[in-house]
């Protein structure tokens, strides 16, 4: 059975999620396939158009993509967003699947990937802070503060470097891609504390439990990157089994001495032959984690 979807968390006026406040989320799309990679893209609240016309507010000039290609419409409380295909030639994917050209929009998810032609964009919805750490300049070599492993930029770096090494002399690589189960149920809890100790102890996990040469990062909020080169996915399974039961058996003790359990959701794939660029196989790896965490989260998934 697919559980249900975690729901948003409300922002009380008043809160440090109102408005303005630290806490005050909003929408982007994270670039997972075609360049720059890992880019992030704020939605206006007025919402923007996909398509090939230059005035579209995500342009991209290629001909699979249509003029106005599709709409993405934030609600007026900006806890909703909406995909609306607006008569595409070649149609708009979420999490690949074709979404159905009608004139009733579907609702997206954090989480979800949308495709548009050769593009794909993954959908979050970040607080200030997590839309800071996205879009702070980095240099290749900076570590992520909290956690010691590699930061965002530099990680999606060392991806593309081992993704061009592979290509060039026909070795395998294989990307670990691992999202952190439940963390807002975790803050509402045991407090805010108790998600950043979570994030702490698996950044930790990574770094003990993977190879000197394997490259670690975390992409933001609770999601990390694994970049394991000269390995086929039939390693890469058990080194993501691995750090799976490490969170999950081994618990994460908190400030005054408590141990609470969390678990976390991975997702595996390699480079195949046909793959246009590195970010052909951070999405595959995506969807593998879509499949962890809608079959029951705490498991790992392998794509195709």
């Amino acid at each position: 059975m697919t559980p249900e979807p975690e729901p948003l968390e409300p922002r009380p006026p008043g809160s440090a999620d109102a408005p303005g406040g630290p806490g005050a989320r909003a929408w982007v799309l994270v670039r997972y396939i075609g360049q720059p990679l890992g880019e992030m893209v704020p939605l206006p609240l007025e919402g923007l158009e996909i398509g090939r016309a230059p005035e579209c507010g995500i342009c991209l000039p290629e001909p699979e993509v249509s003029r106005r290609h599709a709409r993405l419409e934030v609600a007026e409380d900006g806890a909703s967003l909406a995909l609306l295909d607006l008569g595409s030639t070649n149609g708009v994917y979420v999490n690949g699947r074709k979404a159905e050209a009608t004139p009733s929009p579907a609702i997206l998810r954090p989480g979800d990937v949308l495709r548009v032609g050769g593009h794909a964009f993954k959908v979050k919805w970040l607080d200030l802070l997590e839309r800071r750490y996205h879009q702070a300049p980095e240099t290749p070599s900076a570590l992520d503060a909290w956690t010691g492993v590699s930061s965002r930029a530099a990680v999606l770096h060392q991806l593309e470097a081992h993704f061009e090494w592979a290509r060039r002399h026909h070795r395998p690589l294989s990307v670990i891609l691992a999202d952190l189960d439940h963390l807002g149920r975790l803050n509402e809890t045991h407090g805010s504390p108790a998600g950043d100790r979570v994030i702490r102890a698996f950044g930790g996990h990574l770094l003990r439990r993977l190879r000197d040469r394997d490259s670690v990062g975390r992409l933001g909020g609770a999601e990390f990157l694994a970049v394991l080169p000269g390995t086929p996915s039939e390693l890469a399974l058990p080194a993501a089994d691995d750090l799976r039961l490490a969170l999950a058996e081994q618990g994460v003790e908190l400030e005054d001495g408590r141990l609470i359990q969390a678990t976390c959701s991975l997702g595996v794939a390699d480079l195949k032959a046909g793959d246009p660029c590195s970010g052909a196989v951070l999405a595959r790896a995506d969807a593998a984690l879509h499949r962890a965490k809608t079959g029951g989260r705490n498991r790992v998934a392998q794509a195709p």
